[in-house]
């Protein structure tokens, strides 16, 4: 994180790990548990590849980017170096992070109107970039070439990454001389028994059953429709258990496809965070669990596929996973560790030009994707602007940060009110900045994101989903003009939605490439909250009230959402008048209510309109119309 020139790695999106010598991963210091999937395949396949051509020495570096050979899209490259002690060789050892810049169609590496691999960029197989402990220079004009939007960027991220995985190997070849070459091997045996052997006990202590989840999106990249992006049937029988993934909608001509490890990565991102979280991040922990992918969907696809958004598909892999195993965990000792989904939004926006100090850029803004609230939990709220789903670990750049390296201004940070999924226990809130192009004549502005009017994760136990990210921006308004005119009011997030500073546009979140004048909005970030936990007629009062003061909810979200009565002039919640609210609520619901068997028969008689199922696949299995054409 140091050492990284781009904002990804700065922020933490890494992981640094250590492998034994057949490359199972013993343990890592991880930002993004996802990235722990993926360094195991790769070095199994050069172990498997190159072990005689160009062979494996001490002092070799070896490299990748490439989903099709273990890894999750592009951007996330892994540095591989390794370990030998006395000529043998005991292990190996890796770097991995995210660098916005691939060379793609579109900056930032991440082109969302990509519809083949080949408009990706760089993607490089497991290759060796270096030997006696050296990169070769010309594997640096290599990314020289490809990182020519950002090439600081591109290429200290590289360094960054050899430098780091090497520093690890050297404290393994310090260790063996300290301690012996046998302890540590056996040390690393040691610690791959314990991981498996504490998932098969945790595994044990669920009930047997089947539990489902179905997620949905309303895009796949530029293309509209509804889309089943995730089609979850978890089945646990004693120490072990089966995803299946059938029923997931196939594969797409744009970006939003994922290869099944990059799927495993992201239940990692839950797996590791919240239920094997006291055992060691080893290949170990995934031994009991066994996975089913039907082949050419979105999270199969086939080669040509492009896969630069895998994480925006893998949302609702990420969301269903949540659902599934809090519903398994929550009869159990394990009950505090039920969590709701996190929205898992990953509304990343991505701006490139010449800067301020007139340097070539391309770069992931990373302060609203790592300013996600959590899911909450069943004893209490998740947490406010909690983190990166994807990064446990990450943090938000400041403010200032942001504009000294970019130019751009940002006049306010802060809260997103309402932006918590409603529940008993609501999920925490995101966060809303406002972002303006500065000291520039022009930049170049794209976001991703995978649902605009649909949210993916579905909330659990009668709890709500946090709301859809909406794209917003201020239409033909200058800012400095703005700024200048404020006086006594305040700018902030509720004003704009108001519209008292200007006409304010919205449109899905996800966006091509565009050109941004100087002084212009260039968008207001937004992330989304966390799922909401049990049923919102159940919310403590006195936890809405803390929240009206606080600005968290409004006063329409507390009494149709929460029948709450909210006294704004004594600023307190009326209780008498709440709960007699809340009882007209209740048999209201009584009232509403229909035999299964009867909402059964009426909804399978419904059908979306097909003007919206041209990613969906058959209606309803969701299976291939058709092969996926790519030239």
């Amino acid at each position: 994180m140091r050492s990284s020139r781009s904002s990804m790695g700065v922020a933490g999106d890494s992981i640094v790990a250590m492998f034994n010598a057949a490359g199972d991963l013993v343990n890592a210091s991880a930002g993004t548990y996802l990235h722990a999937v993926i360094p195991p395949i790769v070095i199994k396949y050069i172990i498997a590849r190159y072990h005689e051509n160009p062979g494996i020495h001490d002092g070799d570096i070896f490299y990748t980017n490439d989903a099709l050979y273990g890894g999750i899209h592009n951007p996330d490259q892994v540095a591989i170096t390794p370990v030998f002690f006395e000529e043998t060789l005991i292990g190996w050892t890796a770097a991995l992070s995210h660098t916005t810049e691939t060379g793609a169609k579109e900056p930032g590496g991440m082109p969302v109107s990509a519809t083949s691999r080949f408009e990706e960029g760089m993607n490089l197989p497991p290759m060796k970039i270096g030997q006696d402990f050296r990169i070769n220079n010309d594997i640096i004009e290599l990314f020289r070439a490809f990182g020519i939007r950002a090439e600081a960027n591109v290429t200290v991220d590289l360094k960054a990454r050899c430098t780091t995985a090497d520093r690890v190997r050297m404290r393994i070849v310090e260790m063996c001389r300290r301690e012996g070459v046998d302890f540590v091997t056996g040390l690393f045996r040691r610690m791959l028994d314990e991981a498996e052997a504490g998932a098969r006990r945790r595994l044990l202590g669920w009930p047997d059953g089947t539990y489902r989840c179905v997620t949905f999106s309303d895009a796949a990249g530029n293309i509209q429709g509804l889309m089943r992006n995730c089609c979850m049937t978890l089945t646990k029988r004693e120490d072990s258990m089966v995803i299946d993934f059938t029923g997931t909608s196939p594969e797409n001509l744009s970006s939003y496809n994922a290869h099944p490890q990059a799927v495993v990565g992201h239940l990692a991102n839950y797996i590791y965070e919240y239920v094997f979280h006291d055992l060691p991040i080893s290949s170990a922990t995934f031994a009991p669990i066994d996975f089913v992918f039907p082949e050419a969907s979105c999270l199969s696809p086939t080669p040509r596929a492009a896969t630069s958004n895998a994480v925006m598909i893998c949302t609702g892999a990420m969301s269903a996973v949540a659902n599934c195993i809090s519903r398994a965990r929550y009869p159990t000792y394990e009950w505090k560790q039920a969590t709701a989904s996190m929205g898992n939004g990953g509304n990343a926006t991505v701006i490139a030009g010449v800067s301020q100090w007139n340097q070539p850029f391309a770069d992931m803004i990373a302060y609203p994707i790592n300013t996600e609230g959590q899911g909450a939990r069943s004893c209490c709220d998740g947490m406010d602007a909690y983190g990166f789903p994807w990064c446990a670990f990450g943090r938000a750049p400041d403010v200032e940060s942001i504009e000294n390296e970019f130019p751009m201004v940002i006049p306010f940070s802060q809260h997103w009110p309402d932006s918590g999924g409603a529940g008993r226990y609501r999920g925490g809130c995101g966060t809303a900045q406002f972002w303006a192009a500065h000291h520039v004549p022009a930049l170049y502005f794209m976001a991703i994101a995978d649902n605009s009017v649909i949210q993916t994760p579905q909330p659990i136990f009668g709890g709500y989903a946090p709301p859809t990210v909406p794209g917003l921006t201020l239409k033909g308004t200058r800012v400095s003009e703005l700024l200048a005119s404020l006086e006594d009011r305040t700018l902030d997030f509720q004003g704009l939605v108001n519209g008292e500073f200007g006409e304010l546009v919205a449109e899905p979140f996800g966006r091509a490439t565009r050109a941004i004048n100087g002084d212009e909005t260039v968008t207001i970030g937004l992330s989304t909250g966390g799922a909401g936990f049990g049923d919102p007629l159940e919310r403590d009062l006195g936890a809405i009230e803390q929240d009206l003061v606080r600005g968290l909810c409004s006063a329409w979200s507390a009494r149709e959402v929460y029948c709450a009565v909210w006294d704004a002039e004594r600023q307190r919640v009326d209780r008498d008048a709440s709960e007699a609210l809340r009882h007209e609520a209740r048999k209201a619901r009584i009232a509403r209510g229909k035999p299964y068997d009867a909402f059964e028969a009426e909804w399978l008689t419904r059908k979306p309109p097909e003007a919206i199922l041209g990613l969906y696949g058959s209606w309803p299995d969701a299976r291939p119309l058709a092969p996926a054409f790519r030239p």
